[in-house]
C-alpha cells in the first residue's frame, strides 16, 4: 500500500483563517462561526472583481497566514499508524512557488514545509513523513503525473473534481475527504471519508 495525500484542506485546515481574513477585508458579514470554504469562495467570487479578490485571499492565507492553519484532527495518528504498519505515505499537492496576487512573493512551498515542521504531533523529515516524500507541483497535470509516478495505490483529496479528472491515474483507490457537505452521488466511483479517524479505520484497520 502506497498512500498519497493532498495538503491544503486535507492535512492543513484553513476554514477559520479564510473566514477571518475575509471578515477583516469587509468582504463578508462578520459572524460567530467560520464559513465553509466552498460557501466563502462562491460568495467572494460573486462580488465585483470577485475572482481577483479570491486569489488575493488565497495568497494571504497560504502565504502570510500559513502559521494560523490547523492540523486536521486524526492526521498525526493516521501517519503514526502508517509508519508502524510500514505503509509508505506521500504528500502530493498542487502548490505554486508564489501566489500570483502576492506582491511580496512569499514562497508558498517553504511556508508549507515550515508549517509541517512546526506540528509537534509528527516529525516532518522523520519516520512518519520523510522530507523526500513531500511533493509540491506547479499544475494539476503535474500532480496527477506525480501520483502515477509514485505508484500510489490510494489517494486522499478534498477536491472531487480532481479525483474525477479523466486524467486521474487508473487503478488508484480515490478517497474524497469531506468533513462536511453533501454525500456522494449514488453512482460515484469515489469513497467518502468524513474524518481522519474514519480513514485510519478504513485503510489501516485500527
Amino acid at each position: 500500500m502506497r498512500i498519497g495525500i493532498d495538503f491544503d484542506n486535507t492535512i492543513a485546515s484553513y476554514e477559520r483563517v479564510f473566514t477571518t481574513a475575509a471578515w477583516e477585508r469587509g468582504w463578508v458579514p462578520v459572524g460567530d462561526v467560520p464559513i465553509a470554504k466552498e460557501t466563502l469562495r462562491d460568495t467572494i467570487r460573486a462580488l465585483p472583481d470577485g475572482e481577483i479578490k479570491w486569489q488575493e485571499l488565497q495568497a494571504e492565507v497560504y502565504g502570510h497566514r500559513m502559521e494560523q492553519a490547523k492540523l486536521f484532527p486524526g492526521v498525526a495518528a493516521f501517519l503514526k499508524t502508517c509508519q508502524k504498519q510500514f505503509v509508505q505515505v506521500f504528500i502530493v499537492s498542487h502548490k505554486t512557488l508564489y501566489a500570483p496576487r502576492d506582491p511580496q512573493r512569499v514562497n508558498l512551498r517553504q511556508a508549507a514545509k515550515w508549517w509541517l515542521q512546526a506540528q509537534g504531533s509528527f516529525g516532518f523529515g522523520g519516520p512518519e513523513l520523510p522530507a523526500d516524500h513531500v511533493y509540491f507541483e506547479s499544475t494539476r497535470e503535474e500532480k496527477l503525473a506525480r501520483i502515477q509516478t509514485l505508484e500510489c495505490t490510494h489517494f486522499i483529496d478534498d477536491l472531487e473534481e480532481l479525483l474525477l479528472d479523466p486524467a486521474f491515474p487508473r487503478g488508484v483507490d480515490r478517497l474524497l475527504f469531506r468533513p462536511e457537505g453533501p454525500p456522494l452521488a449514488a453512482d460515484s466511483p469515489l469513497r467518502l471519508a468524513r474524518s481522519w479517524d474514519e480513514l485510519r479505520l478504513d485503510l489501516l484497520g485500527t
